[in-house]
């Protein structure tokens, strides 16, 4: 299972599911244009993506 944890406090979220189908949503990373990524939480079932979550006004990372 995938979980964020935030580097900072050590806070972490554990799953996250889609509110279509109730699948658990997978870690992506996205390439951005100007070549910088972005870590996205994704739905299996292509009805959606989520920016990853934040803590301590940082990205949480994410363990797969």
């Amino acid at each position: 299972m995938a979980f964020y944890k935030c580097d900072v406090c050590g806070m972490s979220i554990g799953t996250m599911t889609c509110g279509t189908c109730g699948k658990q949503l997978v870690h992506e990373t996205l390439t951005k244009d100007d070549g910088g990524t972005v870590a996205v939480a994704k739905c299996p079932e292509g009805h959606g993506m989520v920016k990853s979550p934040q803590c301590c006004a940082t990205d949480m990372t994410c363990t797969i």
